[in-house]
C-alpha cells in the first residue's frame, strides 16, 4: 500500500473518531473478560453443584480451554478479510452467546450429566470470541491511533491510551467477583451468567459509530486475495510469531494457575476461605487496573519489549515469593499475590500494542489472533500439567511454581528475542 493510499483514507477519521473507537472497544472488552474470567470463578461452585472432583473440574476447564483456542484463531482471518470493526461486533456478540447458554448447564446436566458436561465444553468454547476480543482491539486501534502521527502529543501517549482501553482486563474481572457477591445469593451461579450477556444490548447500539480502519479500507479497495494462516509464518511476520507468540503462551501458564483458577488455589494451595479469596481478587485485580496503566506509560517510554521482559521477570519473582509465604499471614499473601497480577497481567496493555506494531497490515488481525491464541494453548498445556501434579497427590504449592513460576519467567526471557519498536515509531502500512 502507497503513502498516498493511506494519506487519503486518514482524512476521514478525526480524533473523535478516534475516542469514541477508544471507548467502545474497552467496553466491548470489559465485557468479553466478564464473561470469561466469571467461569474461572464459579468453577468451585459449579463442582460442587454438579459433583465434579478437583482433578475433573480442572481437566473440564482444559477441554473449555481447548475450544477457545480454536474459536479465537478463526477471528483472526475473519477481521482480516471482512474488517476490524465487524470482527469486534461478531467477537462480543459470541461471548454474551456464551454467557447465556452457560446458564442453561444445570438444566442439562439434571437431563443426562455426561450431556451436560459436553454442552457446557461447547457453550464455553464460543466464549473463545470474546477472548479474541483484544486482538482486534489492537489490530484496529494501533492503525486508527497511527491516524494521529502528524500529532507529537498522542503520538508519545498511544501505548498509555491503549492501556487504559486493555485495563478492560482487571475491570472485567473486578466486576465478576463482585458479580458473583451480589447476585449467588439471589439467582445462583445461573444468573450471574445471565446477568454477563445484558451489556451486549449497548455495545452492539454503539456499534454503529465505529469506523472502519483507514488502512483496512485502503488495503481492501486496492488489494486481492485473502490472509491465511500461513502468512504469520513468512517473512516479516514470522519473527514476531516465534518470539511474541511463544512468551505468550508460557505466561498463559501462570494466567491460568494464578488468574483463572485463583480461587482455587487460594482455597486449596493457601487455606483461604472462598470468600476471603474472591477478596484477594478484587484487590489484586485493581491492583492489576494500575498495572495496566503503568506498564502503558512505561512502555511509551523504554519500549514495550523492554517493558514486557523485565515486568514478567519481576512477576516470577514475586509469585515465588507468595507460594513460599506463611498461610496464615494473610497480609503478605495478598501483597504477594497483588504484585505478582501486577507484573503478570499489567504487561499484556504493552503487548498486544507491541503485536499490532509488529505485524503488517495484511496480516495484522491474523498475527495479532495467533498470538492471542497461543495463550489458550499455553492454558491447556498448563492445565493437562496442573491437573496431572493434582492427580498425582501433590499440592497448589508444587502446581504453581512448576506450571506458574518457571514459564513466566521463560516467557520473560524469550521476548527479548523480539524485534525492538522504539517507542517513537508509528507505522503507517
Amino acid at each position: 500500500m502507497t503513502d498516498t493510499l493511506i494519506r487519503s483514507s486518514t482524512e476521514e477519521i478525526t480524533p473523535r473518531d478516534v475516542k469514541i473507537a477508544s471507548w467502545i472497544c474497552f467496553f466491548a472488552w470489559t465485557s468479553a473478560v466478564y464473561d470469561f474470567v466469571l467461569f474461572g470463578n464459579l468453577l468451585p461452585e459449579l463442582a460442587a453443584d454438579l459433583g465434579w472432583s478437583e482433578p475433573q473440574s480442572t481437566q473440564i476447564n482444559t477441554w473449555v480451554t481447548l475450544g477457545t483456542a480454536l474459536v479465537a484463531f478463526s477471528i483472526g482471518p475473519i477481521a482480516d478479510r471482512m474488517g476490524r470493526r465487524k470482527g469486534i461486533l461478531i467477537a462480543v456478540t459470541g461471548a454474551a452467546m456464551a454467557s447465556l447458554l452457560t446458564a442453561t448447564v444445570g438444566w442439562v446436566s439434571g437431563i443426562a450429566a455426561g450431556l451436560g458436561i459436553v454442552f457446557l465444553v461447547l457453550v464455553r468454547s464460543l466464549a473463545g470470541l470474546g477472548y479474541a476480543e483484544q486482538a482486534i482491539n489492537a489490530a484496529y486501534l494501533n492503525e486508527m491511533y497511527a491516524t494521529q502521527a502528524d500529532d507529537p502529543v498522542r503520538a508519545r501517549r498511544r501505548g498509555l491510551i491503549y492501556s487504559l482501553v486493555q485495563s478492560g482486563w482487571p475491570v472485567g474481572s473486578v466486576l465478576a467477583a463482585g458479580s458473583v457477591y451480589l447476585l449467588m445469593p439471589i439467582g445462583g451461579w445461573q444468573l450471574c451468567f445471565v446477568v454477563a450477556a445484558l451489556p451486549v444490548v449497548f455495545i452492539l447500539w454503539a456499534g454503529r459509530y465505529l469506523k472502519e480502519s483507514p488502512q483496512f479500507s485502503g488495503q481492501s479497495q486496492h488489494e486481492t486475495g485473502s490472509t491465511s494462516l500461513v502468512d504469520v509464518f513468512r517473512g516479516e511476520s514470522l519473527r514476531a510469531t516465534v518470539f511474541i507468540g511463544l512468551p505468550f503462551m508460557l505466561t498463559w501458564f501462570g494466567v491460568l494457575a494464578f488468574s483463572i483458577l485463583g480461587t482455587s488455589f487460594l482455597t486449596s494451595g493457601k487455606n483461604i476461605s472462598f470468600d476471603s479469596a474472591l477478596t484477594v481478587l478484587v484487590i489484586s485485580n485493581a491492583t492489576a487496573f494500575v498495572g495496566y496503566l503503568f506498564h502503558g506509560w512505561l512502555g511509551d517510554r523504554i519500549g514495550r519489549r523492554n517493558t514486557i521482559g523485565l515486568a514478567w521477570i519481576a512477576c516470577s519473582v514475586c509469585f515465588t515469593a507468595m507460594l513460599f509465604a506463611p498461610d496464615g499471614n494473610f497480609p503478605l499473601i495478598v501483597a504477594l499475590y497483588s504484585a505478582g497480577l501486577f507484573f503478570l497481567i499489567g504487561p499484556f496493555s504493552a503487548l498486544l500494542f507491541f503485536t499490532g506494531e509488529s505485524f503488517p497490515v495484511e496480516t495484522r488481525a491474523t498475527g495479532a489472533a495467533l498470538v492471542n491464541a497461543m495463550g489458550q494453548v499455553g492454558a491447556i498445556f498448563a492445565g493437562i500439567l496442573v491437573t496431572g501434579i493434582l492427580a498425582a497427590g501433590q499440592g497448589w504449592i508444587t502446581a504453581g511454581m512448576i506450571a506458574g513460576c518457571l514459564p513466566i519467567l521463560l516467557a520473560g526471557l524469550l521476548v527479548f528475542g523480539a524485534r525492538n519498536v522504539s517507542p517513537e515509531t508509528v507505522r503507517a502500512d
